[in-house]
């Protein structure tokens, strides 16, 4: 199984991936850290980094559905090509897909989250209200079935609402 999370930066996919990650006993693909790694590694800022991550991802994901594991994609997924990524992925390895959109109900929340973590990975910038907000004007509409977690509710909650959602 293929389980690609999505949603806006600081509603607490990182969090639920891990949880999800070790209930599954599933590697956890984390776009965010791929792409401060490219940077690390010398990959200029003005090249497509983002992108890049997505790709790294897409076939560290292939390589772990070979091996008949499931994988936990924890990325943005808020553009259609970025979607459409898994949903191939997942028809090529002739596998389930199944999306789970985290939101925060509370706005407030959601701010502090951002503020607390700051830039919490190395060599990536801290994301800031005004970008949550652009990438929220730029968010494709859904047309895939999804389970959509408002992570303003106990982490535990949220956890067991997707393994329930997974069939687990």
């Amino acid at each position: 199984m293929l389980i690609a999370l999505a949603g806006l930066p600081g509603t607490g996919k990182s969090t639920l991936a891990r949880g999800l990650g070790r209930s599954l006993r599933a590697p956890v693909l984390s776009v965010d850290p791929i792409e401060a790694a490219l940077l690390r590694a010398g990959v200029h800022e003005t090249q497509p980094t983002g992108l890049a991550a997505y790709v790294v991802a897409e076939a560290l994901a292939e390589r772990q559905l070979e091996l008949g594991l499931p994988v936990v994609l924890d990325a943005a997924n808020y553009v259609e090509p970025g979607r459409q990524m898994w949903r191939d992925l997942a028809t090529r390895r002739g596998v389930a897909l199944r999306w789970i959109e985290t939101v925060c109900s509370d706005e407030a929340l959601h701010r502090a989250r951002l503020d607390e973590r700051g830039a919490y990975i190395p060599g990536l910038g801290a994301v800031t209200w005004p970008d949550v907000l652009r990438r929220r004007a730029e968010t494709d509409p859904w047309a895939d079935a999804r389970l959509v977690v408002d992570t303003a509710e106990p982490t535990e909650a949220c956890l067991a609402r997707a393994l329930a959602y997974l069939g687990r």
